[in-house]
């Protein structure tokens, strides 16, 4: 098994452009107004998750708790998540169950593009949890996905992976199975990366993988998003977007973390203003992101269907 870690030069050049003043204000328990939804009317929602029910297959939207789950679900859409639903990363803001996976399921991606033609989606999300058990990091399960959706739907496809335990040939493999999109999260600044994603990941290494995309297959669309109010500062936010301009990415998400259900996940830091999601998306696009979505609901692969057909020749 190969594993070369990229290490692409990280801008220390400083964006010119102006900061967006910062709300300092500690947040209580009390959701602010604007993270308050109203739940979607009529049962399209059921029709999406008793089809995923009927299909055995796991999302992101549920295992991850995601806000946005009824939206999307009434519009008979949601993120598949492949690898079974147990991660072996203690990331501190994530609410997928953490342990000893179990064994991969061979006609998984078979299942995951029978709902992608009994839904009709025309762009297919497919992520995953993280797989360290694997020599691959689940690499070649993404690809036979894939291939699987590719061969049943006229779809555009998108991918949000993990890093594949720092495995070079094993991230090659899935680009060269043709994603339209490759997204790959940064999920927070440097200073607050192991707290966050934990000790075995590499922020290095995430522009390196975000580089290498582009290496290997430049039409590819490169995409990654961070969470905000963790405790970030607004130097180290644009620090990090110039250093994913650097390696070409394309298209950015920007939302606010919101902390699960427990206490043993990392505490909000502070809640961000619609106002400053929009100066901060603002300040992306000048940067050069070809699509930026930023606001306190985005997720990273919310409307991710308009943000790809937007943009994809």
């Amino acid at each position: 098994m190969s594993k070369s870690t990229p290490t692409p030069n990280i801008s220390d050049k400083t964006p010119t452009l102006p900061l967006v003043q910062l709300d300092s204000s500690t947040p209580d328990r009390r959701l602010p107004r604007w993270l308050k939804r109203s739940v979607p009317k009529g049962n399209a929602n059921h029709f999406t998750a008793n089809l995923l029910d009927e299909l055995n297959l796991e999302t992101v939207c549920d295992n991850a708790k995601c806000p946005n789950r009824m939206e999307c679900y009434s519009q008979k859409t949601a993120t598949f998540m492949i690898l079974g639903n147990v991660c072996t990363r203690p990331c501190g803001f994530c609410a997928v169950k953490r342990g000893r996976p179990g064994a991969l399921e061979a006609d998984e991606p078979e299942r995951l593009a029978e709902a992608s033609v009994r839904l009709g989606l025309k762009h297919v999300v497919i992520t995953s949890v993280t797989r360290d058990d694997l020599d691959d990091g689940g690499a070649d399960h993404y690809v036979k996905c894939i291939e699987a959706v590719r061969r049943r739907c006229d779809a555009t496809i998108e991918v949000l992976t993990p890093d594949f335990i720092h495995n070079r040939e094993a991230l090659d493999r899935v680009v060269h199975a043709g994603p339209d999109v490759f997204n790959h999260n940064t999920e927070t600044v440097p200073r607050l990366y192991r707290r966050v994603r934990g000790p075995k990941s590499d922020y290095r290494w995430t522009l390196g993988l975000l580089a290498r995309v582009k290496e290997i297959s430049p039409k590819t669309r490169t995409k990654s998003g961070l969470m905000l109010g963790l405790g970030e500062e607004q130097q180290e936010i644009m620090d990090v977007l110039a250093d994913l301009r650097d390696v070409h990415c394309d298209f950015l998400t920007l939302g606010q973390y919101l902390q699960p259900a427990t206490d043993r996940y990392l505490p909000v830091v502070r809640y961000v203003p619609p106002q400053e999601f929009d100066l901060l998306g603002e300040q992306a696009k000048m940067l050069g992101f070809r699509k930026v979505a930023s606001g306190p609901f985005v997720r990273s692969s919310y409307h991710a269907r308009d943000m790809a057909e937007s943009d994809i020749d």
